[in-house]
C-alpha cells in the first residue's frame, strides 16, 4: 500500500537517532510531505536520558530511535505514543512487553545495516591480524615499529552465531582462503552449504577456531556469552571480534585474556557500558582495536534505515500493518 496523507495532519514524531539531518534527507522530506512534525536530535550521539525524553515525549505519536532506554517509565509519560521504530536491528534498549502492553508497535530497519556490519567484521579481522590502528598511530608518533603479524590464509574463523550478519561474512571471507565454522541454536544448513561452512556446536567452535567473529542477539540467554571460561576454551593466540552487542562479552574477562597473552588480539565496536569513558580499562590495551559503536555508521546505511523507518512510521500512524513489527500481537 503506498503512502499517503495522515489521517490526522499534525501528527508529532521524536527523532532520537543521530545525524538525521546531514544523513537522512529523503527520510525527512517523505515525513514533511505527509504533515508530519519533526523533532530531530541535533546531538552527535543516538542517546537520550530518561530526563531528556520526559521533556520531549509527553505529546509525540512515534518515534525514531536510536540507542536509548525506552521502558515503563518513559510509557508512563507519552500517552499518544503509538510506535517506535529502532534506527537499526538490535532492539534490546527497548522493554517489548511493557510497550506491548502500553499498545506500542515496536519495529526494526532488520537487513538494512547486515552489509555494512559484516564490512566491519571483515575489516576488523584483518586489523587485528596485522595491527593497522597501532602501526599507524606509532608511525604518526615518529616510531618506526615493524610489528610481525599473521595472516588470514589459512586459518580456520569461527562464527559464533549465523543469522544474515554472519552468513555475510562467511560470503566476504569465502576468497580468503579460510576454513570456515559456525554455531547456531538453529542452524540453517542449506546456508551452510551453499557458503561452504560447516557447523560445529559451541565447544569446537571455540577450541578450533583462530578467528571468533560473534553474531548472536543480545537477550538475557546470551549475556556475558563470552565470560572467563568461554574465552580460556578460545586456542592460545586467537582473536576475538565483536561487532554485535557489549553484553555478549565480559568486558574485564577479555581484557585479562589478551592482557595475559593467551589471545593475541581483539576488535570490538560495542561495549556492556556506552559511550566508554576516557580511562576504561578497554581503552589502554594497544592490541584491542576499539570504534565508538560505528559498525551501522555508513551513508548507505543511513538512507535505507531511515526510509525504512520512516515508512514503518507512517504505516502505523496511518492505519496500515508495517513491516518488520518485532513485539507483534
Amino acid at each position: 500500500m503506498g503512502i499517503g496523507k495522515g489521517t490526522e495532519m499534525g501528527k508529532k514524531v521524536l527523532i532520537t537517532a543521530s545525524h538525521y539531518e546531514e544523513l537522512c534527507g529523503e527520510a525527512k522530506a517523505l515525513f514533511e510531505r505527509n504533515g508530519y512534525e519533526l523533532v530531530i536530535n541535533q546531538k552527535d550521539m543516538p542517546y537520550y536520558t530518561f530526563e531528556e525524553l520526559s521533556q520531549l515525549v509527553t505529546d509525540v505519536d512515534g518515534v525514531v530511535l536510536g540507542l536509548d532506554e525506552w521502558n515503563e517509565a518513559v510509557f508512563k509519560i507519552a500517552p499518544r505514543l503509538k510506535v517506535l521504530a529502532k534506527f537499526g536491528v538490535g532492539v534490546d534498549n527497548i522493554d517489548l512487553e511493557k510497550a506491548k502492553e502500553y499498545g506500542i508497535k515496536v519495529l526494526n530497519a532488520r537487513g538494512k545495516n547486515a552489509n555494512a556490519v559484516a564490512e566491519l567484521a571483515v575489516a576488523f579481522i584483518l586489523n587485528a591480524m596485522r595491527q593497522i590502528p597501532w602501526l599507524d598511530g606509532e608511525l604518526k608518533e615518529g616510531s618506526w615499529h615493524r610489528f610481525v603479524g599473521r595472516e588470514l590464509a589459512g586459518k580456520t574463523v569461527g562464527l559464533l552465531g549465523f543469522g544474515d550478519i554472519a552468513r555475510r561474512v562467511a560470503k566476504k571471507l569465502s576468497g580468503f582462503d579460510v576454513r570456515l565454522i559456525a554455531c547456531d541454536k538453529y542452524p540453517d544448513e542449506e546456508a551452510a552449504k551453499r557458503l561452504n561452512v560447516t557447523m560445529v556446536s559451541q565447544e569446537e567452535l571455540l577450541g578450533e577456531s583462530d578467528v571468533v567473529s560473534i553474531h548472536v542477539p543480545n537477550t538475557p540467554d546470551n549475556h556475558h556469552l563470552m565470560d572467563r571460561d568461554a574465552f580460556a576454551m578460545m586456542k592460545q593466540g586467537a582473536y576475538f571480534i565483536n561487532t554485535a552487542r557489549g553484553g555478549l562479552m565480559d568486558t574485564e574477562a577479555l581484557c585479562d585474556a589478551v592482557e595475559s597473552g593467551h589471545l593475541a588480539g581483539a576488535a570490538t565496536d560495542v561495549y556492556e557500558y556506552e559511550p566508554l569513558k576516557r580511562g576504561d580499562r578497554i581503552l589502554s590495551i594497544p592490541s584491542i582495536i576499539t570504534t565508538p559503536h560505528t559498525g551501522a555508521e555508513t551513508s548507505e546505511v543511513y538512507r535505507a534505515v531511515s526510509l525504512s523507518t520512516a515508512k514503518g512510521v507512517m504505516d502505523v500512524l496511518e492505519g496500515r500493518e508495517p513491516e518488520n513489527w518485532v513485539n507483534r500481537w
